[in-house]
C-alpha cells in the first residue's frame, strides 16, 4: 500500500491513478487518511465480496425464520385493515 499527502496527489495525479492500479493509494490530509484510491478491478472484487457477504446473511436469515419483504407486508396490511372495521 502506498501512502501520499494530498499535496502530492495534486501534483502528480498521474503517477497516484498509475500506482492505484497495483496496490491501493491512501491520500492523506492534515496527516490523516482521507481517501484510497484503487484499480476499478480491485473495486468491483470488493464488490463481489460484499455481495456475496449479504447473499449469505439474507439465507441465514431466511433459515432462522424471517419471512421477507412480501410475506411481511401481507402481514402488516391485514392487521391495519383490521384495525380499520
Amino acid at each position: 500500500m502506498r501512502v501520499a499527502t494530498a499535496t502530492e496527489a495534486k501534483q502528480n495525479f498521474g503517477k497516484i491513478l498509475e500506482d492505484a492500479l497495483f496496490e491501493p493509494v491512501v491520500i492523506k490530509r492534515s496527516g490523516r487518511a482521507s481517501h484510497v484510491m484503487l484499480a476499478h478491478r480491485e473495486y468491483e472484487r470488493l464488490k463481489k465480496i460484499e455481495d456475496l457477504y449479504w447473499i449469505a446473511k439474507a439465507r441465514e436469515g431466511e433459515a432462522s425464520g424471517f419471512i421477507g419483504k412480501e410475506a411481511s407486508a401481507e402481514i402488516l396490511n391485514g392487521i391495519l385493515a383490521q384495525e380499520d372495521e
